[in-house]
Parts: structure tokens; sequence; C-alpha cells
């Protein structure tokens, strides 16, 4: 992950209301998650549609099923996040109020992935009717299992690697789907904006890692949660089949 190990090497981070923070503890945390998203990115690689796209071999319909297969996850990405929020204590109440916020921003997201597929020549009522895909449905259970917790701190690194995709990857993909079909960029809009303003949400996930750590619990949770949410999250993009 290429921005996410600049950040980790410099070590530096504003610390928002956590108290005697560890800047050591964070960068640590971040070299973890930095491997999990490398691995994870090496995955995404091997998937089927991801192949095509790489290798030029990209039509539309796969594109629409990329779309509706991705509504579905960020529909219910607001959700999971403001459920979560709702499960922090009283003692954090910062990272509480950067979830809700986060909520807001991104509750209509799915919005524009149902513009861009109507753009793209698809139909509103086929992408707004869609049932998930088996990795959808695993990934939207484990992150609604995660959120309905007590202080549910380990979603961060669920976080880490859906924004970490949107910054390293959203713009990347949305310029070569561009490019494949030859569509305009109203077409491609979710991923061109993803790409824009992903990378922002990861400077502000280090400042939440900075509001509950140290502590090698919550560390260790925040990497396990990433690598079973990266798992799942390649295999919902594995079930995009046309």
């Amino acid at each position: 992950m290429r921005r996410a190990r600049k950040r980790a090497g410099h070590g530096r981070v504003h610390v928002v209301g956590g108290g005697g923070m560890s800047a050591t503890t964070v960068s640590d945390v971040l070299r973890r998650l930095t491997v999990v998203f490398t691995e994870f990115e090496g995955r995404l690689e091997q998937t089927p549609l991801i192949r095509k796209l790489t290798r030029g071999r990209f039509e539309l319909d796969d594109y629409h099923v990329f779309l509706i297969g991705l509504r579905q996850q960020v529909k219910d990405g607001a959700l999971w996040m403001s459920r979560a929020a709702s499960n922090i204590g009283e003692e954090h109440l910062e990272l509480r109020s950067t979830l809700m916020r986060h909520a807001v921003v991104e509750h209509r997201d799915f919005r524009l992935l149902e513009a861009d597929f109507v753009a793209a020549g698809g139909a509103l009522a086929t992408i707004q009717s869609a049932e998930k895909n088996i990795g959808s449905e695993a990934l939207s259970a484990w992150m609604f299992h995660e959120a309905s917790k007590p202080n549910p701190f380990g979603l961060l690194g669920a976080m880490w690697i859906i924004e970490g995709l949107g910054s390293i990857k959203a713009a990347e993909w949305g310029a070569l789907v561009r490019q494949r079909l030859d569509l305009p960029d109203h077409a491609v809009r979710f991923l061109l904006y993803h790409g824009e303003n992903d990378a922002e949400h990861i400077a502000e996930f280090e400042q939440m890692l900075g509001m509950v750590l140290p502590d090698e619990a919550t560390a260790a949770r925040i990497v396990r949660t990433a690598q079973v949410t990266a798992r799942l999250y390649a295999l919902q993009i594995e079930e995009m089949t046309a």
C-alpha cells in the first residue's frame, strides 16, 4: 500500500482525544496493516473480474456486474458505521463522533453507483433489485456482527481495507474502465470520486488509531479484523461474474 507505507514509515501522528499515545505504537499497527493490505491487493489482482480489467478483456457486462456488486456493500457501509458508533462508550466520544461523520458523508454513496450504472446503459430497476452475491452476504454479516460489539474498535481494521482500496485502487480502476469501454466521466464517477477523496480518510484513520491505542489487545483485534475483512472483500469480487 504505497501511500500508507510512506505514512507508516514517518511514524508521525496527530493525537485527538487519545491521551498518552505512543506514535511508535500507531506506526507499528500501520506497518502490520500494510502487510495485510499488500496481501489483499495481490489477491484482488487474481480475481477473474480484475484480471479482465487489467488485461484488456473487460466488457460492459463486466462493469454492470461490478457496479451491482459494489452497491450492496456500499449501501451497508453507512449502516454498520452508525451501529458501531452507537456501541462506542462515553470514554471514546471523539471516535464515536468521527464514525458518525463518516456515516453521514457516505450514506448516499450507493446512489452514485446507481447513476453510473444508468449512465453506462443499465436499467435503474436492475441494480436496485439485485441480490447480494455470496461474498457480499458474508462481508455484510461480518461487518454488522463486529459493529454490534461493545466498543468495536476492531472495525478500524476493516476501514483500513475499504478506505485503502478506494485510496489506492479506485482511481486506477476508474481510468481503466473509462479507457476500456470508452465511457464518459459521468459513468465512472463513483470510482473517480473515491480515488480523490479516500486518501483524506486514510489520514484521518491515523487519528482514529490514536484514540484507542496503545493497547496490544486492541491492536491485535484491529489487525485481525482487517485480515478477515480483506478475505471477505476479495470473495465478494471473486463472485462478481458476468
